[in-house]
């Protein structure tokens, strides 16, 4: 054998082959890390999406618009919405987390292994993130759809099934998916955001103590570093991302145009001007910081307690598998 063969023998050799079990795991994982934490969010994304599109709420901070929901509404407004967040992101989540672990392999398999892949791993990051948000956003869709019109009209159904069959009636797949284009402008940045800088910060806190402390750190030391670089992940995820949620509301509340959808996208943000279009930025910084961290500790979780095996790592200081 030659060494550029030993080489590359070696190379797939440090790769981990995953089974269909495997993914299987990552799926279920990503699934419950996602439900639960954006349906625990609920009530912090009703106040942010009525801070967003309805002039009522518009000089109210996340303070003052709950309480003003359970003033005018009564607490259970808080809580509207909640099917479609908790089954839409139950399917987005096991999409994008087993897409990210999937494409990411994958990419690291075309450029010859983890040693390679450590000087591409930014784009790897980037586009292993993209493409998973991608497919998990088809799934996701219709169901976010649902989810913004039942809060932002409070009139218009009980629940899940009433509004997603409502608005398939009325508007058939063209309007469930009339959200598409501003939900991919959203979500792409926000997994970018989300998986990149995480990456990037665990890199940046293991770059900066030696190979041996890392290999003993304690279960509160990695805790601490998954939790810090879950909020930074979640603070970048939620500033890419925003003008995008802006537009996504008002889309789905009916707002704009008619035309083409880049059409209607472009009016509607020359209307809300700047600040408009980063309206509800505070409340949804806190909001994606927790999302963030708390799927990434959950996820952690879950996949080690269901067995399943770690993903490849390609940060710079090391090509371990991890």
């Amino acid at each position: 054998m030659t060494s550029e063969a030993m080489k590359t023998h070696q190379a797939a050799a440090a790769i981990p082959q995953f089974t269909s079990k495997d993914y299987s795991s990552f799926f279920l994982a990503g699934a419950l890390c996602c439900t639960i934490t954006h349906g625990a969010m609920t009530p912090v994304d009703v106040v942010k999406t009525r801070i967003q599109i309805d002039p009522a709420y518009k000089k109210l901070n996340m303070l003052t618009g709950t309480r003003y929901v359970i003033a005018t509404e009564g607490p259970r407004a808080l809580l509207t919405g909640f099917g479609p967040t908790a089954v839409g992101y139950l399917i987005q989540g096991g999409a994008k987390f087993a897409g990210y672990e999937y494409w990411k392999k994958k990419a690291v398999e075309s450029v010859g292994g983890p040693e390679a892949a450590v000087k591409y791993r930014t784009a790897i990051y980037l586009g292993s993130a993209s493409i998973a948000e991608f497919f998990a956003d088809i799934l996701l869709t219709p169901l976010e759809a649902t989810r913004i019109r039942l809060v932002s009209d409070r009139t218009y159904a009980t629940g899940l099934v009433t509004g997603f069959t409502r608005i398939a009636r009325e508007g058939g797949m063209r309007e469930l998916y009339a959200g598409f284009l501003p939900i991919l402008c959203k979500q792409i940045p926000y997994a970018i955001g989300q998986f990149t800088v995480n990456e990037l910060c665990h890199e940046i806190v293991f770059r900066s103590i030696s190979e041996e402390t890392r290999r003993t750190l304690s279960s509160t030391s990695k805790f601490t570093i998954q939790l810090g670089s879950g909020i930074i992940a979640g603070f970048a995820a939620a500033i890419l991302s925003q003008p995008a949620d802006t537009l996504l509301s008002q889309i789905n509340k009916g707002h704009g145009p008619k035309g083409s959808m880049p059409h209607r996208l472009a009016v509607l943000a020359r209307e809300a001007g700047f600040r408009g279009l980063f309206a509800g930025l505070g409340p949804r910084m806190i909001m994606t910081a927790g999302l963030v961290s708390g799927q990434f500790l959950l996820y952690g979780a879950i996949k080690e307690a269901l067995g399943a095996p770690p993903g490849v790592e390609i940060h710079k200081e090391t090509s371990a598998v991890v």
